[in-house]
């Protein structure tokens, strides 16, 4: 019996040995595993003081200085249209024309009218011992009586009345621009009341936005401005603002104008993205890559001797690549500006790249 005790012993012993075995190989290979550590590589730039454009963004929508809707003053039929929606037209150039035929007979009434008036007149004056060549030494009084007694001003008016819509019976463009909402045909009636057409310029394209009260030190006229409509924001164009309405609206914000470039792709009524540039001297200026948040804090790090040291900073303004700094960098530090996400204070670092700084 005792020797088998002794075989189950010395069989017991051994399995433990062998599973200890196995355990300190398998930490040994874990621990071989961890310990590697690759450097981590990073971009760097020196830091200076650089021109900084300082950026604002907002939504705008394009309209033209240069914008008028036509009518005709008579309700007659439309004769002819001369144009269409998109056409451009020079400044008095024909767009369309009535029926002149009845403007025309009460143009030719009132002349009649007017002239029959006329010797009314003459025969008044003679009747107070004047002759109508002589209406200059009438007294004023006197000539007033005359003239309201023949009927010559209510003739006159008439006259004149027709005349003018005689000539408004064709439509000319008042400057050089664009047709649009002409949806009139020919033959129809023309409704003093309704829109024929209207007529842009788009070459006075202005673009209407707002920046907030405490963004208005930021601008002043003049400033240029980037404008891209939403609809194809692969066109960029350019201009000034040429207009800061001085009131500040119930919800804190500021209209401002800006005369834009259209380059014939834009056009009235788009919303478009509106971007302020304004340059403001020299500024440390790092990129937004380079600012990281640690614990809700702005830090930038910065390469010293082969390692990464982490500094608080406080940025001011920005663009849409750059923050100002104000607090925490000084010019001439070595800015870590990619690689940083997950750095450490004292991390060792290998340089890839060395940018310009801005």
């Amino acid at each position: 019996m005792k020797y088998y005790n002794l075989l189950a012993f010395i069989f017991l012993a051994l399995f433990v040995s062998c599973g200890d075995s196995k355990e300190k190989n398998t930490e040994e290979d874990s621990i071989e595993t961890i310990l590697p550590e690759e450097t981590t590589r990073v971009t760097v730039m020196t830091l200076k003081e650089a021109d900084f454009n300082h950026e604002l963004i907002s939504n705008g929508r394009l309209s033209a200085r240069q914008y008028v809707d036509l009518h005709f003053e008579s309700a007659e039929p439309i004769a002819k249209i001369y144009v269409k929606n998109g056409d451009r037209v020079s400044k008095g150039q024909k767009l369309a024309e009535l029926a002149a035929f009845r403007l025309n007979n009460k143009t030719v009434q009132a002349k009649d009218a007017l002239e029959r008036a006329r010797l009314e007149l003459q025969d008044v004056l003679i009747g107070q011992g004047y002759m109508l060549e002589d209406s200059a030494k009438v007294p004023a009084a006197t000539m007033q009586l005359v003239r309201t007694k023949s009927g010559y001003d209510g003739a006159l008016i008439q006259y004149q009345l027709a005349r003018h819509e005689e000539e408004q019976a064709i439509l000319t463009a008042p400057f050089d621009g664009v047709v649009a909402n002409l949806f009139t045909k020919e033959q129809n009636i023309a409704s003093p009341s309704d829109l024929f057409c209207t007529v842009i310029n788009p070459n006075s394209l202005e673009a209407a936005f707002t920046v907030l009260e405490s963004e208005l030190p930021l601008i002043k006229t003049g400033d240029r401005v980037e404008v891209s409509p939403f609809a194809a924001t692969e066109i960029k164009t350019e201009g000034r603002i040429t207009e800061i309405n001085p009131v500040v609206d119930v919800n804190g914000m500021v209209q401002v104008k800006a005369a834009v470039n259209s380059k014939g792709n834009l056009f009235e009524g788009m919303n478009v993205r509106v971007s302020v540039q304004r340059a403001l001297g020299n500024q440390l200026v790092v990129p937004k890559a380079a600012v990281v948040l640690r614990s809700g804090k702005q830090v930038v790090f910065t390469l010293v001797n082969g390692k990464s040291y982490w500094n608080y900073v406080q940025t001011g303004l920005e663009n849409a690549e750059h923050f100002t700094v104000t607090e925490g960098l000084k010019d001439g530090d070595i800015v870590i500006t990619s690689g940083n996400i997950n750095l450490a204070h004292e991390s060792s670092v290998v340089v890839n790249e060395t940018e310009d700084s801005n």
